[in-house]
């Protein structure tokens, strides 16, 4: 994430937490987000020099000015002034990262060789909160390298109970055996 990100997601939640808008404005950039990974050739056209600047900020307005809240469009139309439109994503990441800060949410990412249960996800979520003391967002990632077992981050924290890490493990305590 970019120093511009930071200061302008983090700008944009100050805004929205005045307003006590962070909630509708969290999930409308996320909604905008998926839009935009979606349709690349439309944040190419916003980025675009040779356009003027006046009609790529009509063509915000157009596209979300009757949907999204008058602050977030009046936010992607200074970031496309200023062409930093690229950075809408870190501005979004920014954005998460302070709310779940204020609101005392941990996210945690989840990486399994296979999808994980309903059941398996509750149990693992009811487990992390209990240890980080924090709402817990889930994200499951699968990797058909981790064979078997789970590997979780949180908060910056890595816990590895994957097989290759027990089997690292015992290859390492016998090497200081054996040496």
């Amino acid at each position: 994430m970019t120093q511009y990100a930071r200061l302008y997601g983090g700008s944009l939640y100050d805004l929205a937490a005045e307003e006590n808008l962070t909630d509708a404005i969290g999930e409308q950039m996320k909604e905008i987000r998926n839009l935009f990974r979606e349709n690349p050739d439309y944040v190419k056209l916003l980025c675009e020099p040779s356009v003027p600047k006046t009609e790529r900020t009509k063509l915000i307005e157009e596209a979300f000015g009757g949907q999204a809240e008058r602050y977030l469009v009046n936010f992607m139309k200074l970031l496309c002034e200023r062409n930093l439109l690229g950075e809408f994503a870190g501005c979004c990441e920014e954005f998460t990262r302070r709310y779940h800060a204020d609101h005392g949410i941990a996210e945690a990412v989840v990486t399994s060789a296979v999808a994980l249960s309903d059941a398996q996800l509750t149990a693992l979520k009811a487990k992390l909160e209990k240890i980080s003391g924090k709402t817990v967002e889930l994200v499951q990632k699968l990797d058909a390298s981790v064979v078997a077992g789970l590997r979780v981050e949180l908060e910056g924290k890595q816990i590895d109970g994957t097989v290759q890490a027990r089997m690292s493990g015992i290859s390492r305590k016998l090497n200081e055996v054996i040496v």
